[in-house]
């Protein structure tokens, strides 16, 4: 740690964003017509890793309009919460995939459903694509809490979710695995 406040704030923030992801996930449960408790008996040693996001300006030399500080892709886990600065250029895919903006409001946070919501659900919820394109030619910074039950758990579409009209389309799979296979799959180059 750079100094004892750095680690006892940083210790305080990745506190806060437990719990809050902790009510959210309620939030979720209630959403989707489960009891409040839900993901409780999930949430032993739920995983929660904070992350300082710099995305530095395109050089000087650029010439393209949009420099794409990080490609699209869905959050690997059950959700995000993401503090972001004021400066922009997050952008989501819709269903109509098509890339609109998510633009910056103070004093909030920005939650991204990720891909163990998208099972659990059969893909009623999805994990959007999301991206960041500096169009501004600005420093961008942005604080992401990546939320995840325990790494044990195993999640399957749950059966209200699968009907014959919409049937099962995904396997039961193991929550810290499918986070491990995702890692590997996005940095082979640090394995």
């Amino acid at each position: 740690w750079p100094s004892s406040d750095f680690k006892h704030t940083m210790m305080a923030y990745h506190d806060a964003m437990l719990a809050l992801a902790r009510k959210i996930m309620v939030g979720i449960a209630l959403s989707l017509d489960l009891p409040a408790d839900f993901f409780d008996a999930m949430l032993h040693e739920p995983v929660g890793i904070a992350r300082m996001m710099h995305y530095p300006p395109p050089p000087p030399t650029t010439t393209e309009k949009n420099v794409t500080g990080i490609g699209a892709h869905t959050d690997y886990g059950c959700l995000t919460i993401l503090g972001q600065d004021d400066v922009g250029g997050l952008q989501v895919m819709n269903r109509d995939q098509q890339w609109i903006d998510a633009p910056p409001v103070a004093g909030t946070f920005i939650i991204n459903i990720g891909d163990m919501i998208q099972m659990l659900t059969n893909d009623v919820y999805i994990a959007n694509l999301h991206r960041f394109e500096n169009t501004v030619g600005k420093d961008r910074y942005s604080t992401p809490f990546f939320f995840d039950v325990d790494f044990h758990t195993v999640f399957e579409s749950l059966p209200q979710f699968v009907t014959e009209d919409r049937p099962r389309k995904y396997a039961p799979m193991v929550c810290g695995e499918h986070k491990w296979q995702r890692y590997k799959e996005s940095y082979p180059h640090l394995m």
